[in-house]
C-alpha cells in the first residue's frame, strides 16, 4: 500500500474508540463517525463502524433515527447521502474540536434545531456524532438538556458519563459548560484520559485535519496530579441518622476528598475503599493457598470514616460524597483529653435490632492510617489490634470514666471481629447467626497476611448463598410495538463498561417508577428477579463484576463445597511451622454471641 496522506488516514484515536453509547432521554443517541469503505483497508473487520450500522444498531430499542446531525469539522468520513437514503434528515453543523468548545452561537443553532425536531418527531432519535462522539457531542446535548428540558448542568454532565462512559474527557470543556449553566467553582474534574485515547498527534485536530504552525494542542490543560471531584449534590447520609450533614462547600469538599485518597494510595478519582470480589469455584482456591480470615456479611451501608481532629470526623459513601459528623469523640490512649488525627477507617453502618428499638452502629472492620502512620500496609491481625487498642479502648475508658455520653452521638462503633477461617460454618450455622440482632446475608473472607489494598481487590473475598447472588444494574424501561401486536415494555439491564444491555426482565408496578435508577437484582435460574432499589449507588457494577457474580451462580460454591474446602484443605502452615505452635486463643476461634442489651 502506498503511503498515505493525513486526510486519507482514519481519524486519530478513531480505531478502539466505542461506537456508540445509550440513548439519552429518549431523544439522542451519540456515537462516533462512521467512516466509508474506502477507509476498510486501515479497519480490522473487528472495528468497521459505518452509517448502516449505526441505524441498524437502535432497532433493539424498536426506535429510528430521523435527525442525524454531524458536528465535524469535515465532510471526508462518508457520504452524507448514505443517511439521507434512509429517510433520516442529514444536518451538518461544524465544530472546531480539541480545545475550542462550541461557540454560543452553534449551541443556539443546535439546541433551536433539535428542539424543532422533537416537536415535529417526538418519537424519533437524534444521532449526534463528531470524530469519537464524546466532548463536542456531549458538550451540545448536556447544553440541550439544561436549556429544554431544565436540567441542572450536573445532572446532565453525569447522565452523559453514565451513557456514554466516562462522559466529557476534556477539562476545558467541562469549564465552559459550568461557567455557562453553572457555577465554575462546582466544575467537576475530568475523568482520567480513555484508555483508547493514546495515540498523540499534534500536528492533527481531532478530525484528522492539518493543525497548522500555530495548532492548540496544549490549550486547557492543567497541571498536577489531582483534578476536582465529581460532586453528588444530592447525596444522603443512612436514612434515620440525625448529627450528620453533607459537605458540599468548596472547596473544603475536595480537600477531603483528595486527602481519603491520598491516605489510602489510591491515584484515581472516586471512591478509594477496598472492594472485594463475589467467590466462585476459581478463586475458592485462594483459601488453599494462603491464611484467611472470615467474618459475617452485613447487610449495612459502606462508609469509609476520617478522623481529623476535634469535631472533624466525616463519612465517605461509595460516590465519594462526605458527610460531616457531629459529637463523635475519638480520644487517644494516652491522653482522653486529646482527640485522634490524621486517621482513616473502613466500614460499614448497620441497623440493629434491640428490644423492638432500632440502633445504628458502624461497624469499623479496616484501618488505612492512624495518626498518619500506614498501618494499612500493616497484616491484618495488626490492623484489627490496633482498631481494637487504638480506636475502640480509649472510647470505653473514656466512657467508664463519666468523660463521654454515648447517648449523645449520633450512632453506636464498634468494631467487627474476624477470626480463623475455620469459624466459617460456626457463623453461617450456629447460634451466631440467630443471635446477631441484623441481618446476615453471607461471609467475607480477608487474606490474613495482606495489606489493605484499595480499589477492586480480587483477594478480598465475598461468599453468599447461591441463590442470593446479586448484580446492581442501571434499569432502563423501553416500550416496544411489533406489528399487529399490542405494546410490550421491556426493562433492559445495564453495567458499566458495556454497550448493549446485560440482560432484560418483565416490568411490573413495582419497577416503573424505577426507570434509569439502580437497582439490585438476583437470578432465580430463568430470569433476572428485582430485590431492591440502590439508593447509596449512583453507577451500577462494572461488567466484570458482573461477569464475575454470574460465573459465581453458574458455577456455585456452595455451603458444602465451602465447608469441604475449609474443614479439609484450607492453607495451613507447614510441620516446621506447626511445631510447638500455640493453641489459637478463644477469641480467635469462638465468636461469643453479640450482645443486645447496651450501646457501646
Amino acid at each position: 500500500m502506498s503511503r498515505k496522506e493525513k486526510w486519507e488516514l482514519i481519524p486519530p484515536r478513531w480505531l478502539n474508540c466505542p461506537r456508540k453509547g445509550q440513548i439519552i432521554e429518549d431523544t439522542f443517541i451519540p456515537f462516533k463517525t462512521p467512516l466509508s469503505e474506502k477507509y476498510s483497508d486501515q479497519i480490522p473487520d473487528e472495528c468497521i463502524f459505518n452509517v448502516d450500522m449505526l441505524f441498524n444498531s437502535v432497532k433493539i430499542y424498536k426506535k429510528k433515527v430521523g435527525l442525524f446531525i454531524d458536528l465535524t469539522n469535515t465532510t471526508r468520513f462518508y457520504d452524507s447521502s448514505l443517511v439521507e437514503k434512509l429517510e433520516c434528515k442529514y444536518v451538518k453543523l461544524c465544530c472546531k474540536g480539541r480545545a475550542e468548545t462550541p461557540t454560543k452561537e452553534q449551541t443556539e443553532a443546535f439546541v433551536n434545531l433539535c428542539a424543532r425536531f422533537k416537536q415535529q418527531k417526538p418519537l424519533e432519535l437524534i444521532g449526534v456524532h463528531c470524530t469519537h462522539g464524546f466532548n463536542r457531542t456531549g458538550f451540545l446535548i448536556v447544553a440541550f438538556l439544561v436549556e429544554r428540558f431544565d436540567w441542572s448542568v450536573e445532572a446532565a454532565v453525569r447522565v452523559f458519563a453514565e451513557t456514554r462512559p466516562p462522559g466529557i474527557y476534556k477539562q476545558e470543556y467541562l469549564d465552559e459548560l459550568f461557567g455557562r449553566y453553572g457555577d465554575i467553582d462546582d466544575t467537576p474534574a475530568a475523568p482520567a484520559m480513555p484508555s483508547w485515547c493514546s495515540e498523540a498527534d499534534d500536528s492533527v485536530d481531532d478530525d484528522g485535519n492539518d493543525m497548522g504552525t500555530d495548532g492548540k494542542a496544549g490549550k486547557g490543560k492543567k497541571n498536577g496530579n489531582f483534578r476536582k471531584e465529581f460532586v453528588k449534590k444530592d447525596a444522603k447520609f443512612m436514612e434515620g441518622i440525625s448529627g450528620v450533614r453533607i459537605v458540599s462547600g468548596q472547596p473544603r469538599l475536595s480537600q477531603l476528598q483528595r486527602k481519603c485518597q491520598e491516605m489510602s494510595g489510591w491515584k484515581k478519582n472516586g471512591f478509594p475503599g477496598s472492594q472485594p470480589v463475589s467467590m466462585d469455584i476459581r478463586n475458592l482456591n485462594f483459601i488453599r493457598q494462603k491464611p484467611y480470615k472470615v467474618s459475617w456479611k452485613a447487610d449495612g451501608t459502606r462508609y469509609m470514616m476520617l478522623i481529623d481532629g476535634n469535631n472533624e470526623v466525616y463519612m465517605i459513601d461509595r460516590d465519594n460524597a462526605v458527610f460531616h459528623v457531629s459529637n463523635v469523640d475519638f480520644p487517644k490512649r494516652k491522653d482522653l483529653t486529646a482527640h485522634l488525627h490524621s486517621t482513616l477507617l473502613d466500614g460499614e453502618m448497620i441497623l440493629d435490632k434491640v428490644d423492638d428499638v432500632t440502633v445504628p452502629r458502624y461497624l469499623v472492620y479496616d484501618i488505612l492510617r492512624f495518626e498518619g502512620q500506614e498501618v494499612g500496609k500493616t497484616d491484618f491481625d495488626r490492623r484489627l489490634l490496633c482498631i481494637q487498642k487504638e480506636i475502640i479502648g480509649p472510647r470505653h475508658a473514656k466512657i467508664q470514666h463519666g468523660m463521654l455520653d454515648k447517648n449523645k452521638e449520633p450512632f453506636s462503633i464498634r468494631s467487627k471481629p474476624f477470626w480463623d477461617v475455620t469459624m466459617s460454618e460456626k457463623l453461617l450455622d450456629g447460634k451466631f447467626s440467630k443471635e446477631v440482632s441484623h441481618e446476615v446475608d453471607g461471609l467475607i473472607f480477608q487474606p490474613a497476611a495482606d495489606p489493605y489494598n484499595p480499589g477492586r481487590c480480587d483477594d478480598v473475598l465475598k461468599w453468599k448463598p447461591p441463590d442470593l447472588n446479586s448484580v446492581d444494574f442501571r434499569l432502563k424501561i423501553v416500550k416496544e410495538q411489533k406489528e399487529g401486536m399490542l405494546p410490550q415494555t421491556k426493562g433492559y439491564l445495564f453495567v458499566g463498561g458495556l454497550e448493549p444491555p446485560f440482560g432484560e426482565m418483565k416490568v411490573n408496578k413495582e419497577l416503573r417508577g424505577l426507570d434509569n435508577k439502580i437497582i439490585e437484582c438476583m437470578w432465580d435460574g430463568t430470569n433476572w428477579k428485582f430485590m431492591r432499589q440502590r439508593t447509596d449507588k449512583s453507577f451500577p457494577n462494572s461488567f466484570n463484576t458482573a461477569k464475575g457474580v454470574c460465573e459465581s451462580i453458574k458455577n456455585p460454591v456452595t455451603k458444602q463445597i465451602l465447608f469441604q474446602t475449609i474443614n479439609n484443605e484450607r492453607w495451613t502452615p507447614s510441620k516446621q511451622q506447626n511445631h510447638g505452635q500455640k493453641r489459637p486463643a478463644d477469641g480467635n476461634m469462638m465468636p461469643p454471641p453479640p450482645p443486645k442489651f447496651s450501646r457501646p
